[in-house]
Order: C-alpha cells, then sequence, then structure tokens
C-alpha cells in the first residue's frame, strides 16, 4: 500500500485544477477569485512533504554513501589499469574494501524493526537492484581475470611466484631497451641481434617460469578458469613474446628437439629394417624337395636288385 504522502501528493494537480476551473468559469468580473485560486494552489504544492525525503535510515545512507564512493574508486582502477593490464597487481585493495562494504550492507540491521533493514531498503526494495547489480559485475569482471591465482590466500597482495615472474618481466624489458642503445627510429638488424644474444638467458628464465606455472595452475585447480593465469601475467608474457617473436626475429631453441628427431629416425628407418630383415631370412631359408611317390618307389626297387645281384 502506497504511503498517505503519496496518495495526497497525487491528488494536489486534481485539486489545483479544479480550483482553476471554478475560478475560471466565474468569469472574467471574478478576478480576485481566481487570484485566489492560484494561490490556494500554490500552498497546496508547499505544504506537501519536502522533496528529498528521508527514506533511508541514517546508518543505511551512510552505507550506501561507502559503497558508492569504493564504487566509484573500484572503476577508476580498473580504467586505467586496462592497457597494459594491471588490474590484480592495482586493484585488489579497492576490491577488497568494496566486499567488504557490500558485506556491511548486507549484515546491517536497523535499530526498531524489521522495517529499519538496511540490506531490505537497499538491496531489494526495487527491481532494478543497483547495488546488486554493480556487486555482481565487479566480481564477475575479478574472477575472469583469474586474480586469485596471483594474489595470496587473504588476497593482501601478490603471491612470491608472481612476483618472481614479474621481476623477470622487467628484466627482459630492461635488457630490450638497453641493447637497442635508445634507437627508437630505423632499428637496426644489428641491434635486433644484439637483443637475441644478450637478452637470451633472461627471456628463456621468464618463458620457463610461465611454462612452469601454468602447469602447476592446471594441475592445482578444476573451475572452467584454472586453465589460465591471472590477466596480468598473461598480458605481460604476450607482450615479451611478441617482442622476441615479431619484431626482434629471435628464436628460442625447443628443448624437446632432440627427443622429436630420434622417434622420427625410428619411425622412418623402420620399414628399412622390415625388408631388410625379410631379406636375409628368406635368403637363408633352405628349400625342401618332396619327390612323388612314384619315383620312391622305382629308386627303392633299384635299391633292392642291387642288393641281391
Amino acid at each position: 500500500m502506497a504511503p498517505p504522502w503519496c496518495l495526497c501528493r497525487a491528488l494536489l494537480p486534481a485539486l489545483a485544477l479544479a480550483l482553476l476551473g471554478l475560478a475560471a468559469a466565474a468569469g472574467p468580473r471574478q478576478t480576485p477569485a481566481l487570484e485566489l485560486a492560484e494561490e490556494l494552489a500554490e500552498e497546496l504544492w508547499s505544504a506537501g512533504l519536502p522533496g528529498d525525503l528521508p527514506e533511508l535510515e541514517p546508518e543505511c545512507r551512510s552505507l550506501l554513501a561507502a559503497f558508492a564512493e569504493g564504487s566509484a574508486a573500484l572503476t577508476d582502477c580498473l580504467g586505467r589499469r586496462a592497457r597494459p593490464v594491471r588490474l590484480c597487481q592495482g586493484c585488489h585493495g579497492p576490491y577488497r574494501r568494496l566486499l567488504a562494504q557490500y558485506g556491511s550492507i548486507a549484515r546491517a540491521v536497523g535499530n526498531s524493526s524489521e522495517s529499519h533493514n538496511c540490506a531490505k531498503s537497499i538491496l531489494t526494495s526495487d527491481r532494478l537492484q543497483i547495488v546488486v547489480t554493480l556487486s555482481e559485475f565487479f566480481n564477475e569482471t575479478w574472477e575472469a581475470a583469474n586474480c586469485a591465482n596471483c594474489l595470496k590466500n587473504n588476497s593482501e597482495g601478490l603471491s612470491n611466484s608472481t612476483e618472481e615472474f614479474l621481476d623477470l618481466f622487467n628484466k627482459s624489458l630492461t635488457c630490450f631497451e638497453h641493447n637497442l642503445q635508445g634507437q627508437a627510429i630505423d632499428l637496426s638488424p644489428s641491434n635486433y641481434t644484439e637483443v637475441c644474444k644478450n637478452c637470451n638467458e633472461t627471456y628463456t628464465k621468464l618463458n620457463d617460469l610461465y611454462n612452469h606455472l601454468q602447469r602447476m595452475n592446471r594441475q592445482g585447480g578444476e573451475s572452467a578458469h584454472s586453465a589460465h593465469l591471472c590477466i596480468d601475467v598473461e598480458d605481460a608474457m604476450n607482450i615479451t613474446r611478441k617482442l622476441w617473436s615479431r619484431t626482434f626475429n629471435c628464436s628460442l631453441p625447443c628443448s624437446d628437439t632432440v627427443p622429436v628427431i630420434a622417434v622420427s629416425s625410428f619411425i622412418l628407418f623402420l620399414p628399412i629394417v622390415f625388408y631388410l630383415s625379410s631379406f636375409l631370412h628368406s635368403k637363408q631359408k633352405k628349400r625342401i624337395l618332396i619327390l612323388p611317390k612314384r619315383i620312391q618307389s622305382n629308386a627303392n626297387l633299384v635299391n633292392i636288385q642291387e642288393k641281391y645281384s
């Protein structure tokens, strides 16, 4: 049921129009009556409830204001660190604070009765549910970025493996820049060669560590996002690999080259070994001739005649 002040405010326009209609029906001679009706209509409008209605308790208003400020801070952080991607590194603090602010709203209960419940007033009092929608958006963005894979269990900072990776990443970029000798235009192939030669060790360590983190992450997780590292690490590795392979045209020797060559050679020589063994076996095989029965009987008869002769 709508509150009484809503009904009164809804009836004010109709009442004012009725008064104005009565004054107009009185004719042009009733100017004082028209003025009285206008003044009465204005008094009715001003007599209504104030425009800024206290729809929330003071404690609920403060919780809502804190959530609004936290949402603005997190949005600003995500936008500023969108390229290159540094979401998990720089925004885990604002994200944790926003979670705490949302939790305060969900747990907050008024002093007197259930009608003063801040969670009910802020979260579920309307169809749009702005606060819930914002909270779900930030949670989905954070989960899609897999930031939990780069943070400690309490999300207070980066994990040791992530810090080690980012340290190698910064060393690789520093090595690239140093070996280019500060030339930003018309980089010669000789400089590229220097990058490939002098930065190979650092890049190899970075690439090996990334592959190791990927294997460990796939073994330890079962969720849909477990196959991916956090977006900060993935974006950093993508940048480094593009610089290494496309920009500098460097190559990294594959550690599995020897086993691949050995297996390929074995498979290639299998037909040769098969035909060679078949040929040798057929050559050494003795042919056994089977004499017909008539020839055997004649041979026996000749032997008997020779015996008794």
